[in-house]
């Protein structure tokens, strides 16, 4: 028990926050928990205990007059002492009576176990506790995980500048507590996907770390958390665009190819993903809920990859190309591309006809709309041609990412060199794939979706088949069991229901201006100030328990982040050693 300072009596005294002097030889830094003892006044009622933060510190000269006194104090010239001061945010009262302390209380540092544990909560929270990370004081700060994991509370959401607030590697360091820590009795059946939008910096998370340091493993050691990478990781990447065998278009060859064929893009309702700006145009969303409802129709009792439609013969399609069916009036579609020129054929007519034909459209496909609608959702459809067409193919039976099918623990799909239309598919068709398996209650642990740069898939303003979907998951995910991380730049530019319904949020440095934004009032002045120069690996994070952020620091990851970091040709000796 080190006592640290008293309750400074020259200023006022509140049962929610008071100021500490601090003698000399002692002090007090921003983030230092504290906890100050007094006498209750009624006899007989024991004494009660303020735990608290410091938030604010400050040093002045007592006895100058004149800002150019601090030259004369320097010679020695003028008797001065040194005021120093630090001011406590009460975070916790026991028992609860709102009375000030006592000005001249000794005030005592909450380093211990015990006092650590009261003012943090901890001892709430049982055997619940994450580790996420450890304060300056090198105590390790916890998390509630029913507050992760969708049983209180649920997602998290993390905020900062690229390149430099770490948001991937604090995202998948989660990760790595969420699967170690006894916190999380359902390991087995907890499955996390992570969306690789950079680089192919995730595809060696399954790789030591050649750069972690003995410090480090300390630091591990100390979070009960084993300093060794992920060992149940399954890649999925999208296939190259050359014909033949379906290869994954990434380096790392051991990946799997994904894709869907045309019964099965058709079957599941994923036309709506090909659409970002569905609210640009009031009608064009209603035209493709029902253009939608017409292609699930068409492939009922098909099994694909293509698919059979009548009425139709395709004049574009090369020679052999979808021919066999002539002689039962039907025509196969074996590509995307001859898919959108059914359609086309479907809600405009033949091409070649006479243009007061043309315009008469099948009905039931057309709903109804004017032909600038029809032809504006023609135009969309046809430029997601080039972007799509070797994800959504007739040649091949479909073999679209099934995270929760596999063995592995962790998945992570690779997204990061498909063209922003074809991203915004695959993120929307994967994510309403897995909410709906979870809605019929098709698989029953908890599934956590990593997913960078929310600000594009869940815009503040705007509307879109895939915001729809992570709405769905911010609001009702947690009570299925679809916990999202979802990280971004600039919180502000991202729905805020969204950002709002995560129970738990993370800031790593931010931009001077995007500090001041409303949504880090949660944050206290000092630590809006502070985001602006955090360093690489110190974050900032809020959870419901603790009333006051916390400050906390995280080990480098024991995984590659990136091909250079790999640690290569390690011997079997060595391994077991890193796994021990």
């Amino acid at each position: 028990m080190k006592q640290v300072g008293v309750v400074l009596g020259s200023r006022e005294v509140r049962p929610l926050d008071f100021w500490v002097a601090v003698p000399e030889g002692s002090y007090l830094r921003l983030d230092d928990l504290v906890y100050v003892e007094f006498p209750h006044p009624d006899p007989g009622r024991g004494c009660v205990r303020y735990y608290g933060m410091v938030d604010e510190v400050f040093k002045v000269y007592e006895g100058n007059t004149f800002d150019t006194d601090v030259f004369l104090a320097q010679r020695e010239l003028l008797p001065v002492s040194v005021s120093y001061v630090a001011h406590v945010q009460v975070t916790r009262i026991l028992p609860e009576e709102y009375l000030p302390p006592n000005p001249g209380a000794p005030v005592y540092l909450a380093n211990e176990q015990e006092p650590l544990a009261l003012a943090l909560y901890y001892e709430g929270m049982g055997d619940r506790k994450m580790p996420v990370g450890v304060l300056k004081n090198g105590e390790v700060v916890y998390v509630n995980f029913d507050f992760l994991n969708g049983f209180k509370g649920g997602h998290v959401n993390i905020s900062g500048v690229s390149g430099v607030a770490a948001k991937t590697s604090y995202a998948t360091f989660l990760l790595h507590s969420l699967f170690h820590s006894p916190a999380n009795p359902q390991k087995a059946t907890t499955r996390a996907i992570i969306f690789n939008v950079k680089g192919e910096d995730l595809f060696y998370l399954d790789k030591p770390n050649r750069g972690l340091r003995e410090e480090d493993r300390l630091v591990y050691q100390k979070l009960g958390l084993p300093p060794h990478p992920f060992e149940s990781v399954a890649f999925l990447a999208p296939p190259r665009k050359t014909p033949g065998e379906v290869l994954p278009d990434v380096a790392r060859m051991d990946a799997t190819p994904y894709h869907w064929d045309l019964v099965q893009f058709c079957r599941e309702g994923l036309l709506p993903f090909l659409f970002a700006d569905r609210g640009a145009m009031s009608n064009l969303g209603f035209l493709i809920d029902q253009v939608t409802e017409r292609l699930r129709r068409l492939v009922e009792g098909q099994r694909g990859p293509g698919l059979l439609v009548e009425d139709w013969v395709d004049e574009v399609a090369v020679e052999g190309a979808g021919r066999g069916f002539e002689e039962l009036g039907k025509q196969r579609v074996v590509s995307f591309s001859q898919l959108v020129r059914y359609i086309e054929f479907k809600l405009l007519g033949p091409e070649a006809a006479p243009e007061e034909e043309r315009q008469k459209g099948d009905p039931l496909w057309t709903a109804r709309q004017t032909r600038s609608t029809l032809e504006a959702f023609a135009r969309r459809l046809r430029a997601a041609v080039g972007s799509v067409a070797h994800l959504i193919r007739g040649d091949r039976p479909g073999r679209p990412p099934d995270p929760l099918g596999g063995a592995a623990q962790v998945s992570v799909v690779d997204i990061h060199q498909l063209p922003a239309q074809a991203q915004m598919f695959v993120v929307g068709a994967l994510l309403k794939s897995i909410f709906e398996r979870k809605e019929r209650d098709e698989y029953g642990g908890r599934v956590f979706v990593v997913l960078d740069e929310l600000n594009k898939y869940a815009p503040r303003e705007g509307d879109s088949p895939i915001k729809d979907i992570l709405l769905d998951i911010a609001e009702r995910g947690r009570s299925l069991g679809v916990i999202l991380i979802g990280a971004q730049q600039t919180a502000s530019e991202v729905e805020g229901r969204v950002v709002g319904n995560a129970a738990i949020r993370v800031v790593g440095r931010l931009d001077a201006a995007e500090a001041e934004r409303p949504e880090y009032r949660y944050l206290p002045p000092s630590f809006r100030q502070r985001a602006v120069i955090l360093p690489q690996g110190t974050m900032i994070l809020h959870q419901p328990e603790v009333p006051v952020p916390l400050a906390l620091t995280f080990p480098l990851p024991a995984w590659a982040m990136k091909r250079e970091e790999v640690q290569e040709d390690l011997s079997a000796e060595a391994l077991s050693r890193l796994l021990d």
